[in-house]
């Protein structure tokens, strides 16, 4: 599993880590251990909070907490340090494809806005940021339908 996939794997499996029902298009949850639900649910919060404090600072100006908060998500490693190698398989194989595309692409987003950050380029982090939220809801109307069913995804 390359560092990459570990990031966005751990920031948007914690609907699924939390789901006791299965209707999502490619259900995930029933595969999960105790510990994975645990470690994602985390990594999912450390996001979610990363996306608000990255949402105010850009429309505030602040450059310098876009990089910051921006290489943080990119640089998530809670699954890389806390999975033993049992754990990554069995994460790999709870996991579609797709899914870890959409993992690599979200952490590259966030790189890609952490540049744009500290090159106090506002309107490149408003782009890219809003491609990372359309990243967040393609994943969650495909794969933890079942924990959000109101969110639809428009196709990406």
């Amino acid at each position: 599993m390359t560092v990459i996939t570990g990031k966005f794997l751990a920031t948007l499996l914690l609907g699924l880590a939390v789901s006791t029902s299965s209707l999502a298009a490619e259900p995930v949850t029933p595969k999960l251990t105790d510990k994975l639900s645990q470690l994602l649910q985390k990594e999912m919060r450390a996001v979610q909070g990363g996306m608000a404090s990255i949402h105010s600072a850009m429309v505030m100006g602040q450059h310098e907490s876009v990089a910051a908060n921006a290489q943080q998500i990119h640089n998530s490693f809670i699954l890389q340090q806390e999975l033993s190698e049992q754990d990554r398989k069995d994460l790999m194989s709870a996991v579609p494809e797709g899914f870890i595309k959409l993992d690599k692409e979200f952490h590259k987003l966030a790189a890609s806005l952490a540049e744009a950050g500290r090159n106090e380029d506002t309107k490149e982090q408003h782009k890219l940021f809003s491609k990372m939220t359309g990243n967040c809801i393609q994943c969650h109307s495909k794969y933890v339908s079942d924990r959000f069913p109101g969110v639809k995804s428009s196709g990406n």
